[in-house]
């Protein structure tokens, strides 16, 4: 049976994961930060599909490195805020509800800044609200969402909180979805898939994204 491999974002792993059963092909999928899945492929790694933010997928279709035609949006996903289950929520309905918790928090988690498209973001948040400086010493950073959130759950600390794609968080036994960012602090990305110059199964990858997008 053919294998199709993806390179994707941690929070297009629940797409992939749904649709599985109706491709009529193996999937060997990769999930992680959209910047170290984008470079991989640059540095060579096969793959027959990438699955990452908008912006990504535009570079890389510039650069030649997956067929611009056949992009299309997949998915649409939140940033949200995530508490260890069984954790009382705090209030986060606005930007001084959100300081607060985050200024209340011992332990923030969050994925990797330089990486992946929630820690980009949330690490400017925690700046523009003013609390960036005040709570270094509490920030545990992970290479991507889904280990971010594996850690809020295995916390020992008082009273973790997390923050990442919420398709992540709604993934991971152990965490309970808080709530999207609020209103100036909210970000929604936007998830394109592409078939890649180099694929060896593009028919299927293809047709993954035509599923994709029904």
């Amino acid at each position: 049976m053919t294998t199709v491999r993806i390179l994707a974002g941690g929070a297009a792993q629940p797409l992939v994961e749904r649709l599985r059963p109706k491709l009529g092909f193996e999937i060997d999928g990769t999930f992680s930060a959209v910047g170290a899945m984008r470079d991989r492929l640059l540095a060579g790694e096969p793959a027959d599909l990438v699955i990452l933010s908008r912006a990504l997928v535009e570079d890389l279709a510039r650069s030649g490195h997956v067929v611009a035609s056949s992009m299309a949006d997949v998915a649409r996903v939140a940033t949200a805020v995530a508490i260890r289950a069984g954790d009382p929520a705090p209030a986060i309905g606005d930007k001084t509800g959100l300081a607060a918790a985050l200024e209340a928090a011992d332990e923030i988690h969050f994925p990797d800044p330089a990486l992946a498209t929630a820690g980009i973001h949330f690490a400017r948040v925690m700046r523009d609200l003013g609390v960036w400086s005040r709570v270094q010493g509490r920030l545990k950073l992970a290479p991507n969402g889904n280990t971010a959130m594996r850690a809020l759950a295995a916390s020992g600390a008082r009273r973790p909180i997390g923050c990442t794609q919420e398709t992540e968080i709604r993934a991971t036994p152990g965490v309970t979805l808080v709530g999207p960012l609020p209103a100036g602090c909210d970000l929604t990305t936007v998830y394109t898939a592409a078939v890649t110059i180099a694929a060896q199964a593009p028919a299927e990858a293809a047709r993954f994204i035509a599923l994709a997008k029904a």
